[in-house]
Protein backbone atom coordinates (compact mmCIF):
# COMPACT_ATOMS: atom_id res chain seq x y z
CA UNK A 1 0.00 0.00 0.00
CA UNK A 2 1.40 3.53 -1.10
CA UNK A 3 1.57 5.86 1.72
CA UNK A 4 -0.36 8.77 1.70
CA UNK A 5 0.75 12.48 1.02
CA UNK A 6 -1.32 13.79 4.25
CA UNK A 7 -4.07 12.30 6.84
CA UNK A 8 -6.84 13.98 8.07
CA UNK A 9 -6.35 13.72 11.86
CA UNK A 10 -9.09 16.34 12.82
CA UNK A 11 -12.20 18.77 12.07
CA UNK A 12 -12.90 22.12 13.48
CA UNK A 13 -16.31 22.02 14.82
CA UNK A 14 -16.51 25.67 16.08
CA UNK A 15 -14.40 28.45 18.28
CA UNK A 16 -13.78 28.65 22.27
CA UNK A 17 -13.74 32.03 24.03
CA UNK A 18 -12.53 34.57 22.81
CA UNK A 19 -8.62 34.40 22.29
CA UNK A 20 -8.37 32.18 19.22
CA UNK A 21 -9.07 28.81 20.87
CA UNK A 22 -10.78 25.83 18.51
CA UNK A 23 -13.13 23.32 19.57
CA UNK A 24 -11.46 20.00 17.32
CA UNK A 25 -12.90 16.84 16.49
CA UNK A 26 -10.17 13.94 16.55
CA UNK A 27 -10.12 11.93 13.60
CA UNK A 28 -7.53 9.27 14.90
CA UNK A 29 -6.83 7.04 17.45
CA UNK A 30 -3.76 9.02 18.92
CA UNK A 31 -5.26 12.46 19.36
CA UNK A 32 -2.77 12.82 22.58
CA UNK A 33 0.01 12.72 20.37
CA UNK A 34 -1.47 14.31 17.60
CA UNK A 35 -2.28 17.52 19.28
CA UNK A 36 0.57 17.07 21.64
CA UNK A 37 2.19 20.94 22.12
CA UNK A 38 4.84 21.73 19.47
CA UNK A 39 3.21 19.61 16.71
CA UNK A 40 2.39 20.64 13.13
CA UNK A 41 -1.03 20.46 11.90
CA UNK A 42 -1.94 21.52 8.76
CA UNK A 43 -5.43 23.15 8.18
CA UNK A 44 -6.96 22.31 4.48
CA UNK A 45 -10.62 22.73 3.34
CA UNK A 46 -14.20 22.14 4.61
CA UNK A 47 -14.25 19.45 1.57
CA UNK A 48 -11.39 17.50 3.15
CA UNK A 49 -8.62 18.75 0.58
CA UNK A 50 -5.85 19.98 1.15
CA UNK A 51 -6.68 22.83 -1.59
CA UNK A 52 -4.73 25.84 -2.91
CA UNK A 53 -4.02 27.32 0.16
CA UNK A 54 -3.12 25.87 3.47
CA UNK A 55 -2.15 26.91 6.65
CA UNK A 56 0.57 25.48 8.67
CA UNK A 57 -0.22 26.01 12.49
CA UNK A 58 2.02 24.67 15.79
CA UNK A 59 0.17 23.46 18.58
CA UNK A 60 0.67 25.86 22.25
CA UNK A 61 -1.73 23.32 23.65
CA UNK A 62 -4.71 21.49 24.35
CA UNK A 63 -6.86 19.72 26.43
CA UNK A 64 -9.73 17.46 26.62
CA UNK A 65 -12.96 18.87 25.84
CA UNK A 66 -16.79 17.21 25.11
CA UNK A 67 -15.56 14.30 23.20
CA UNK A 68 -13.01 16.65 21.40
CA UNK A 69 -10.30 18.79 22.17
CA UNK A 70 -10.13 22.40 22.76
CA UNK A 71 -6.97 23.69 21.01
CA UNK A 72 -4.57 26.99 21.05
CA UNK A 73 -2.65 27.13 17.84
CA UNK A 74 0.28 29.64 18.01
CA UNK A 75 -0.33 32.86 15.59
CA UNK A 76 -4.08 32.08 15.73
CA UNK A 77 -5.03 34.79 19.01
CA UNK A 78 -8.71 36.30 18.24
CA UNK A 79 -11.72 35.08 17.56
CA UNK A 80 -12.50 36.30 14.30
CA UNK A 81 -9.39 35.02 13.06
CA UNK A 82 -10.47 31.56 14.43
CA UNK A 83 -13.70 31.71 13.00
CA UNK A 84 -12.26 31.45 9.74
CA UNK A 85 -11.10 27.92 9.84
CA UNK A 86 -14.81 26.50 11.25
CA UNK A 87 -15.84 23.40 9.46
CA UNK A 88 -11.64 22.91 8.25
CA UNK A 89 -10.22 19.83 8.23
CA UNK A 90 -6.99 19.18 10.06
CA UNK A 91 -4.09 17.36 8.73
CA UNK A 92 -0.39 15.95 9.00
CA UNK A 93 2.27 14.29 6.32
CA UNK A 94 1.43 10.73 6.12
CA UNK A 95 5.37 10.18 6.93
CA UNK A 96 4.61 11.24 10.47
CA UNK A 97 2.50 8.62 11.22
CA UNK A 98 2.87 5.40 12.69
CA UNK A 99 2.41 2.18 10.02
CA UNK A 100 -0.84 0.98 9.99
CA UNK A 101 -1.61 -2.29 12.51
CA UNK A 102 -2.96 -5.29 10.30
CA UNK A 103 -6.50 -4.47 10.00
CA UNK A 104 -6.49 -0.99 9.99
CA UNK A 105 -7.62 1.39 7.31
CA UNK A 106 -7.46 5.44 7.32
CA UNK A 107 -10.83 7.33 7.29
CA UNK A 108 -9.98 8.82 4.23
CA UNK A 109 -9.09 5.76 2.55
CA UNK A 110 -12.57 4.75 3.03
CA UNK A 111 -14.05 7.23 0.46
CA UNK A 112 -15.31 6.06 -2.96
CA UNK A 113 -15.28 2.12 -1.93
CA UNK A 114 -17.52 -0.21 -3.73
CA UNK A 115 -19.77 -1.75 -1.24
CA UNK A 116 -21.04 -5.12 -1.34
CA UNK A 117 -23.62 -7.60 0.49
CA UNK A 118 -21.27 -10.74 1.79
CA UNK A 119 -23.13 -12.96 -1.15
CA UNK A 120 -21.55 -10.41 -3.45
CA UNK A 121 -24.38 -8.43 -4.53
CA UNK A 122 -23.63 -5.16 -4.91
CA UNK A 123 -24.69 -2.12 -2.38
CA UNK A 124 -23.16 1.32 -3.71
CA UNK A 125 -20.33 3.28 -2.95
CA UNK A 126 -19.68 5.31 -0.30
CA UNK A 127 -19.46 8.82 -0.98
CA UNK A 128 -19.29 10.75 2.77
CA UNK A 129 -18.26 9.52 6.06
CA UNK A 130 -20.01 10.77 9.13
CA UNK A 131 -18.64 11.24 12.59
CA UNK A 132 -21.30 10.21 15.16
CA UNK A 133 -21.60 9.58 18.91
CA UNK A 134 -21.50 6.16 18.25
CA UNK A 135 -18.74 5.67 15.86
CA UNK A 136 -18.67 6.19 12.07
CA UNK A 137 -21.56 6.71 9.87
CA UNK A 138 -20.40 5.68 6.11
CA UNK A 139 -23.17 7.25 3.21
CA UNK A 140 -23.36 4.62 0.85
CA UNK A 141 -24.95 5.91 -2.36
CA UNK A 142 -27.02 3.70 -4.20
CA UNK A 143 -28.06 3.18 -7.99
CA UNK A 144 -31.84 4.43 -7.94
CA UNK A 145 -32.38 4.08 -4.13
CA UNK A 146 -32.07 6.23 -1.82
CA UNK A 147 -28.45 6.40 0.37
CA UNK A 148 -28.38 4.72 3.54
CA UNK A 149 -26.09 4.86 6.24
CA UNK A 150 -24.21 2.13 7.10
CA UNK A 151 -22.40 1.81 10.60
CA UNK A 152 -18.98 1.18 10.76
CA UNK A 153 -18.57 -1.33 13.18
CA UNK A 154 -16.98 -4.91 13.16
CA UNK A 155 -20.63 -7.02 13.20
CA UNK A 156 -20.91 -5.15 10.05
CA UNK A 157 -18.25 -4.36 8.07
CA UNK A 158 -16.54 -7.84 7.81
CA UNK A 159 -13.42 -6.97 5.48
CA UNK A 160 -11.81 -3.64 3.39
CA UNK A 161 -9.51 -3.85 0.74
CA UNK A 162 -8.57 -0.37 -0.09
CA UNK A 163 -6.45 -1.83 -2.79
CA UNK A 164 -9.14 -3.37 -5.03
CA UNK A 165 -11.80 -0.30 -3.84
CA UNK A 166 -14.11 -2.73 -1.74
CA UNK A 167 -15.80 -3.12 1.15
CA UNK A 168 -18.01 -6.43 2.31
CA UNK A 169 -20.99 -5.83 4.78
CA UNK A 170 -23.17 -8.28 6.49
CA UNK A 171 -25.81 -5.33 7.52
CA UNK A 172 -28.56 -6.33 10.30
CA UNK A 173 -32.13 -6.87 8.87
CA UNK A 174 -33.66 -3.55 8.01
CA UNK A 175 -30.67 -1.70 7.48
CA UNK A 176 -31.17 -1.39 3.16
CA UNK A 177 -35.14 -1.27 3.26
Amino acid sequence: MVEPEWVIVGRVRKTHGLQGELVVEAITDRPGEIFAPGRRVVAGTATARIGTSPRDFVVLRSRPFKGGFIIAFQGLDDRDEAEKWRGRFLFIPGSELAPLEEGEVYVHDLHGLRVELTDGTLVGTISDIYELPQGLGLDVRREGLPSVVVPYRAEVVRSVDVAAGMMVIDPPAGLLD
